[in-house]
């Protein structure tokens, strides 16, 4: 990529994001430096810095190292979440540096390869790391961003000097995804979200038709069975469609559960292939391995491979991530922070442990989007859990809009049946609560209590089997 020659140090203005720090590895990996600013300390900045990259936490100018003052010597890149009257973001633009958002990146990279980018409202992440995990163990290799940490490679990035596969996340929010170039493109999901953005569900839809129009000529598109197949491709692009049921061109068909995981055989337009398996729970990761198969298979995988790899997926931290299994305590983490992942969320939950009580901590996650969707979330959390207990909202990128916070969402539920708890008062709360299969769920800053919750949870454990 001609970025890669024109510039040798690349400066991130919030490098602790995931989208930002693959981003990061990935200028690394190429050997040039890569450093940056973040809001906060994470396991992702202690792991970038672990492995070798310059991250300050202070938003001043004087923070900016010496190495990357030099404006011929530095690209600058940075993430719309970061507001635009940031310090740094403002010096580096107001003196002439080449700043450039995350997604024109994306652009470029998707430009020079065989790009395979995922989209979708839910399930991109998944069906992306999925996708980039069977390329991987196939002949034809990978180099992948992703939205989470794989299991498998505990990175949200994979390097292959040898490979011209390009598999990543197209993010909707703010219209990202139009700056990208897609060989294969495949869409999830397309309900309502980033409402802030889009205004409405007409307007999200109208988003992901920019998307799609975006495949290169001669192209692909996959699309969820039932949703709305955009108009205006380019020339000669072909359109597949896939799911778990019903009539598509790719469809999971006799699937059945083997001690907790799923098998199932996949129909194709070539004809039935038999064998697959999960390696990971949950029905609905069915359907994300229908579509990652159907991406791999149309990058150049064979089935055989295919085949081999699928059961040796461990998925992804924070998606659908079983923690602790046990008679006593299940302890699932989850990322979803929309009402239709956490209704699809604890279904997965009630048919992998049926009977059993299940209390979910919510952390929301936005101002705007807590406002558009309080009585969904309510909704969906009522009929799912059997407890529920929620966070204060996690406001991210947003100021504050009057009268919404966490008790938005409780207004709409039974006070019996829900209560809102501080983060610091939540440990206490559970050794109250004694829950039976626990989930945690939202995109904010509720990963950091997962290793608290994990270190009571075995506490848990071992005091009840010593009473």
């Amino acid at each position: 990529m001609k970025l890669l020659n024109e510039y040798q140090n690349v400066y991130f203005v919030g490098i602790g994001g995931i989208g930002m720090s693959a981003l990061a590895r990935f200028f690394s990996s190429a050997g040039q430096p890569a450093g940056g600013y973040d809001r906060v300390q994470s396991p992702v900045t202690d792991a970038l810095q672990a492995e070798g990259m310059s991250v300050v936490f202070d938003s001043a100018v004087d923070a900016v190292p010496d190495d990357f003052r030099d404006k011929e010597r530095t690209l600058v890149i940075y993430t719309p979440a970061v507001p635009a009257t940031h310090p740094q973001l403002s010096w580096f633009k107001e003196n002439g540096f080449k700043v450039l958002k995350r997604s024109q990146v994306l652009g470029m990279i998707t430009n020079d390869m065989w790009s395979v980018c995922v989209a979708g409202t839910h399930g991109k992440t998944t069906v992306s790391t999925l996708t980039a995990f069977l390329l991987h163990n196939c002949r034809r290799g990978v180099n992948a961003f992703l939205g989470g940490i794989s299991r498998n490679f505990n990175t949200n990035f994979i390097g292959n000097g040898e490979s011209q596969i390009v598999v990543l996340e197209a993010d909707e929010f703010d219209r990202s995804f139009w700056q990208l170039n897609p060989s294969i493109a495949l869409i999830t999901s397309m309900d309502a979200d980033h409402l802030d953005i889009y205004g409405t569900i007409d307007e999200v839809r109208k988003g992901f038709e920019g998307f799609a129009q975006r495949i290169k000529a001669g192209g692909k598109l996959i699309i969820k069975s039932g949703l709305p197949v955009p108009y205006n491709l380019q020339k000669e692009v072909e359109v597949f469609t896939y799911s778990t049921d019903g009539d598509a061109d790719y469809t999971a068909v006799n699937v059945k559960a083997v001690n907790g995981y799923y098998h199932f055989d996949l129909k194709t337009p070539e004809g039935t292939v038999e064998g697959f398996r999960m390696g990971i729970p949950g029905l609905l990761n069915v359907e994300n391995a229908v579509a990652a198969l159907t991406l791999a298979r149309m990058s150049g995988a064979g089935y055989a491979e295919l085949i081999d790899a699928l059961p040796n997926f461990r998925g992804i931290a924070r998606r659908f991530d079983v923690l602790i299994n046990t008679s006593r305590l299940v302890y699932i983490d989850d990322y979803a922070h929309h009402p239709q992942e956490i209704r699809a969320t604890l279904q997965s939950v009630r048919d992998i442990w049926p009977g059993r009580l299940v209390t979910g901590i919510f952390q929301p996650h936005l101002y705007s989007r807590t406002r558009d969707f309080a009585q969904a979330f309510a909704e969906v959390l009522d009929q799912g859990l059997h407890r529920i207990v929620l966070l204060p909202l996690y406001p991210a990128r947003e100021e504050p809009i009057p009268g919404v916070s966490a008790k938005t969402i409780s207004r709409y539920i039974d006070r019996n049946k829900c209560t809102i708890v501080e983060k610091e008062e939540l440990i206490p709360y559970l050794n109250n609560l004694k829950p039976d299969v626990l989930i945690t769920m939202g995109a904010g800053d509720i990963d950091r209590l997962v290793p608290r919750i994990c270190e009571w949870g075995y506490r848990y454990i071992k005091n009840d089997n010593n009473t």
